[in-house]
């Protein structure tokens, strides 16, 4: 007879068990090691693909007094300051069109500029080109002219200037003459020729009896004023009513826009560039008049531009507005004042504005938002 002892008849069973248990932990073990390994590559991808500060960015501007907020900006050393690690470049330019041509072709990344030429390369692109992130000057444009010209009726056979063809004043220009009924051509025709030239040559040309007017940005319509005997025929501000943005008298000079594959690539770089913008038109806002001239004509003297008498650069302070507000509301009225110049052709300029960034900065400060007026994001 066989003997079974208590308890061996189970052993197999447990062992077994046993067996099963340590095989479950093991798949449970390599399942959890997958699953960590999974989220990490997953984490480190992410990482890789997250938009990094750029290692430079290349800012346009122009030697203008309308173009303070960056001439106070870069010579202040706020807007390298807030870029931090990111090596600041600049370029000056003397008009829109040219600084477009510089953004599209990747010579520049961002640049103050007027809204026109800005208009101009968004609907050229089909929105691909540029975003506009922020304001910077609001009005500081006139049409100034020979003395002995009293109203527009006198301007039939004149020959007047702009900086650029399609360009802000250009552009304002041509719309005014239209609504005073006379025809104007882009290759300097019509009824009043606008013939296009920089700046500096403007004045000379005028001051020599060359030209009979120009429709200019300051400080160049209160050097001719004031060294060249002009007087003003049209300040543009009393043609904005404010019933497009509330604000009678202001209209849009000059904006910043960047490139829009750059800002995709690096939204933390646009960031800073934005809030050392925005220390520079708060300074601008801020600062005695005494001090103010003297950065701006240490800027205008260092970056290329001629150091401007007192008298010169304070009548300019006093025709322009500095603000981060791009004023969207005026912007199809700029767009078909382009259309009707002949320099753009009607579109949809939706989405050409992305103030987000500019307005995370001012929400950080303690400052109200700023409106796309339905042209974008805000």
């Amino acid at each position: 007879m066989t003997r079974i002892v208590a308890g061996e008849s189970n052993k197999p069973k447990r062992k077994r068990a046993v067996e099963v248990l340590v095989a479950l932990g093991l798949v449970l073990l390599i399942a959890a090691g997958a699953v960590v390994a999974s989220t990490l590559s997953r984490n480190t991808e992410a990482q890789a693909a997250a938009p990094a500060p750029a290692e430079e960015l290349k800012l346009g501007y122009f030697g203008n007094v309308t173009h303070a907020p960056a001439l106070v900006g870069v010579k202040e050393g706020f807007i390298a300051k807030s870029l931090g690690e990111t090596k600041l470049s600049t370029q000056v330019f003397n008009a829109g069109p040219a600084a477009i041509e510089a953004l599209n072709a990747g010579a520049i990344d961002a640049t103050y500029i007027g809204p026109n030429p800005a208009i101009n390369s968004f609907v050229k692109s089909q929105g691909e080109s540029v975003s506009i992130v922020a304001g910077a000057a609001a009005g500081g444009a006139q049409l100034v002219v020979k003395p002995e010209i009293g109203s527009a009726a006198d301007l039939k056979g004149k020959t007047l200037s702009t900086p650029q063809l399609g360009g802000t004043q250009d552009v304002a220009l041509r719309a005014w003459l239209a609504g005073q009924g006379y025809k104007t051509t882009t290759d300097g025709g019509g009824d009043v020729a606008i013939n296009p030239t920089e700046n500096a040559q403007t004045l000379k040309l005028f001051q020599d009896g060359k030209l009979d007017g120009a429709w200019l940005p300051e400080p160049w319509a209160s050097r001719l004023v004031l060294q060249a005997g002009a007087k003003v025929l049209v300040d543009e501000k009393d043609l904005w009513d404010g019933s497009l943005t509330g604000k009678p008298g202001e209209f849009p000079t000059t904006i910043l826009i960047v490139n829009k594959k750059f800002a995709a690539e690096h939204p933390d770089t646009v960031k800073a560039l934005l809030k050392g913008h925005a220390q520079s038109v708060a300074w601008l806002n801020d600062t005695p008049a005494a001090e103010k001239t003297s950065v701006l004509n240490a800027a205008l003297k260092e970056y290329g531009s001629a150091e401007l008498p007192q008298d010169v650069i304070e009548r300019s302070l006093k025709n322009i507005v500095f603000t981060v507000d791009p004023l969207a509301g005026t912007y199809n009225k700029l767009l078909q004042d382009g259309v009707d110049a002949g320099t753009t052709k009607q579109a949809d300029i939706n989405g050409i504005f992305d103030l987000t960034a500019l307005n995370s900065v001012t929400a950080e400060t303690g400052g109200g938002s700023v409106s796309a007026a339905g042209l974008g994001e805000d």
